[in-house]
């Protein structure tokens, strides 16, 4: 598992100048400073294409009032003039509105004083070391289909999905990671539609330099991939063997691992754009953060999780190993709000000591659910028919990524957030979560079978008098709840708090159609979980929403 540092830097205002220390995350090199420089407003003529598929899978949730403002490029008059300064553009994020930058630190002051920047915050970097445990175990191979892959695989109940005739096909995965060594025969039958290295711009994701060889550079992305997507009958069979792939290679690994956090944003903005239905990724950051900042809100990479599911990506992330470590607590982007943080059990079901804990800073609970991630048998990378045992949420994080293409797969009519309610409801500990388990451990079967609508619990079965659907979720600036089924009943809305605390009393009167519309805008709250309570003729739901500002 990796974890990388970051800390979200508060930029001193007026003419005082810019903290040396505060930006020490920011510096590559004697006094070059990799830097995001956040612009004012976009060109509204530059226009991102978005592919059909990508607009098909939008399609399948409510529109999302900002998904126009986000497939407009950044402005090219911004980048020209920060260009004709002589700074060199890194990346560029259309979705945060931003580009990143290589300066020195005497840049600062004038990169604020520009009328058209926002704001400029660090690039954060972290070193350290490899967390995931590569062991390898002298275990018989077994003589089944599965191979040693069995096990972790009918934890999950994906072999039972199997057989039912889901492999993940139709279903197209981004996978964000060092690098992809595809000569193993676990990928001899791997759909690669395209792939993309954010390193060094080209289109390999293998290993390219001596350097990257040296560091065994793709490694780590190679055996996760495997987890999720490898196909060798009786050595290694993952959930998703029939879905088609996008891999981006986005990490630098140089003795210790590194992360750049553009790299991240920008491989999901890539995969988005090309119609992925789910992202999966084994990275991590937290070194540079406190714990209040685990609010599902303040670090780049969980903002652009947000956006990503607010436009139809399922978003999976491990959610850390630190369960054995002073910070305890999960890693960023896995505190988003709409992701699937992926925590670590044994094959026993019991949970990994090094799995992180939650709950997020605002109190939602954390991981959403758990899979195998202690002695999970996956590819030995470099070679081209050796297999291993690693452990880490790395890679407990592909399990339910693939498991989650197979759902989907199953009810291809569903968006990201219905899948993730499946999971999360059919889940082993789904009606008692806490912040070691979540949810439970992921049932794929269950999964698929899950239905979606209003479920009445009692001894008699009870008809179902009336339906409220609430969308887009997450939203931003306004979420729709419509009730149907409610005519001539009393309506009464509330809106509570993650904490349970009433935030909005919204609306209290009869409804005279069959049909009832209600929009609910917030006004001055704050980004983050919230609560839509209806209570009709004494039949109460509750819907979880999250508020995208």
């Amino acid at each position: 598992m990796h974890f990388f540092i970051f800390f979200l830097v508060t930029l001193l205002s007026g003419s005082q100048k810019y903290d040396l220390d505060k930006f020490k995350s920011a510096k590559r090199h004697s006094n070059d400073y990799r830097i995001w420089v956040y612009f004012e407003d976009k060109d509204p003529s530059i226009i991102k294409k978005i592919s059909d598929r990508a607009q098909k899978r939008r399609n399948k949730s409510a529109p999302n009032k900002r998904a126009y403002w986000y497939d407009l490029n950044v402005s090219k008059d911004y980048i020209e003039r920060l260009k004709k300064l002589g700074f060199l553009i890194l990346n560029q994020s259309r979705w945060l509105n931003a580009v990143t930058i290589s300066c020195d630190f005497d840049d600062f002051e004038l990169l604020k004083s520009l009328k058209f920047v926002k704001k400029i915050e660090p690039v954060h970097l972290m070193r350290k070391k490899k967390h995931f445990d590569t062991s390898t175990f002298n275990d018989q191979n077994r003589s089944f289909l599965y191979g040693n892959s069995q096990t972790q695989m009918e934890q999950i109940n994906a072999v039972n999905a199997h057989n039912m005739g889901y492999f993940g096909q139709g279903v197209r995965v981004l996978y964000i990671d060092t690098g992809f060594n595809l000569e193993h025969e676990a990928f001899d039958s791997l759909q690669v539609i395209s792939q993309y290295d954010f390193i060094n711009n080209d289109n390999e994701t293998a290993n390219e330099t001596e350097e990257e060889f040296q560091n065994n550079q793709d490694e780590h992305g190679s055996l996760c991939l495997s987890v999720l997507s490898g196909f060798k009958e009786g050595q290694l069979i993952g959930p998703a063997f029939k879905s088609e792939f996008l891999l981006a290679k986005t990490e630098i690994v140089d003795q210790e691992i590194q992360q750049e956090e553009d790299n991240y944003v920008v491989a999901l903005e890539w995969g988005e754009a090309l119609g992925a239905d789910i992202a999966c990724a084994s990275l991590g950051y937290v070194d540079w953060y406190s714990y209040e900042d685990l609010d599902g809100d303040t670090a780049p990479t969980t903002r652009a999780v947000d956006i990503a599911s607010s436009l139809g990506v399922l978003c999976v992330n491990s959610a850390g190993n630190s369960g054995n470590d002073d910070w305890y607590y999960i890693i960023t982007p896995a505190d988003a709000d709409s992701v699937i943080s992926v925590g670590s059990v044994t094959s026993e079901g019991t949970l990994s000591s090094f799995s992180s804990h939650g709950p997020s800073y605002d109190g939602r609970i954390k991981p959403e659910v758990c899979a195998m991630g202690s002695s999970t048998f996956c590819i030995r990378p470099g070679t081209n028919s050796e297999y291993r045992y690693a452990s880490g949420t790395s890679l407990s994080a592909p399990l339910v990524g693939g498991a989650a293409a197979v759902i989907l797969s199953a009810n291809y009519n569903w968006n990201a957030m219905e899948v993730r309610n499946a999971i999360m409801k059919t889940a082993s500990m789904a009606e008692a979560p806490n912040n070691n388990y979540g949810y439970g451990i992921l049932n794929t079967v269950d999964a698929i079978q899950y239905n979606q609508q209003l479920r009445v619990e009692n001894s008699a079965p009870i008809p179902i008098l009336y339906e409220v659907k609430t969308f887009p979720n997450p939203f931003n600036p306004t979420i729709n709840i419509i009730i149907s089924g409610a005519k001539e009943k009393l309506v009464n809305i509330e809106i509570f708090d993650v904490r349970g605390k009433l935030i909005q009393g919204t609306y209290e009167n009869k409804s005279l159609n069959d049909t009832f519309y209600f929009n609910w805008e917030p006004s001055i709250k704050s980004s983050g979980v919230y609560f839509i309570r209806t209570d009709i003729d004494n039949m109460i739901q509750h819907k979880k929403v999250s508020f995208l500002k």
